[in-house]
């Protein structure tokens, strides 16, 4: 057995991608390096022979091993299955700040404290004194759209 064996290097490419899921867990990469032994005992056997029959039985147990048992190795394995908020509209809403900078009156921009950042801010078009409680209405471009805050 030479290295250029083709058996050798389909079990050796295998074996590399199996141990790299310690590395990229997920479930994914030890699926394909079970595919990769797939072929490399497939052409021991002498049902495959040539690089193109080989690519092709990898290609096809690699996703047929993908389709059956990836909920399988994603819960033995892990991995990051999480979704963010994606809309930061809703984080905004509502949420009060602090002006720093009088807003308005009409549509002259003002600056408010939020979330430990000043930001630039448009009023309702009436005046907002510096020091008053509002509300972040929702975002235009990069300035916050408030409102004043009722006081009960």
């Amino acid at each position: 057995m030479t290295l250029s064996n083709p058996i050798l290097i389909w079990a050796a490419v295998g074996i590399v991608l199996m141990f790299a899921e310690l590395i990229i867990p997920g479930g994914i990469v030890i699926l394909l390096g079970v595919a990769c032994l797939i072929v490399a005992a497939a052409t021991g056997l002498g049902l495959v022979a040539g690089l193109a029959q080989s690519f092709t039985l990898w290609f096809i147990s690699s996703i047929i091993l993908l389709l059956a048992f990836r909920s399988l190795t994603q819960k033995l394995i892990g991995g990051d299955a999480h979704v963010d908020n994606t809309d930061e509209e809703l984080d905004l809403f509502q949420q009060p700040a602090l002006v720093k900078q009088a807003i308005g009156p009409g549509q002259q921009q003002g600056r408010v404290e939020f979330q430990g950042t000043e930001w630039p801010a448009l009023g309702d078009g009436t005046e907002i004194p510096v020091g008053s409680k509002v509300k972040v209405i929702c975002r235009e471009n990069i300035a916050l759209v408030v409102e004043p805050l009722k006081e009960d």
